[in-house]
């Protein structure tokens, strides 16, 4: 299973963003997002270091949401 977690864009320079999370920060392609409007402060999901799909601020905090549930689950 694949997961992509949902990051905003903090700067862009050419074809690479930097986008940050719960204190991470990471550099990331926008290569697959080409034909997209993307801007500082846009939500996008990342997965090895590709940003795969824009989202929504409200998509970003709902996915984050559950991925905090399920990290309370016990073993």
């Amino acid at each position: 299973m694949c997961l992509a977690l949902p990051m905003q864009i903090t700067k862009i320079v050419d074809n690479m963003a930097q986008c940050t999370t719960h204190g991470v920060m990471r550099e990331v392609s926008l290569s697959l997002l080409q034909d997209e409007q993307i801007n500082m402060g846009d939500y996008v999901l990342i997965h090895v270091g590709y940003a795969l799909q824009k989202i929504t601020p409200a998509e970003a905090l709902s996915t984050w949401e559950l991925i905090d549930q399920m990290q309370a689950l016990p073993d």
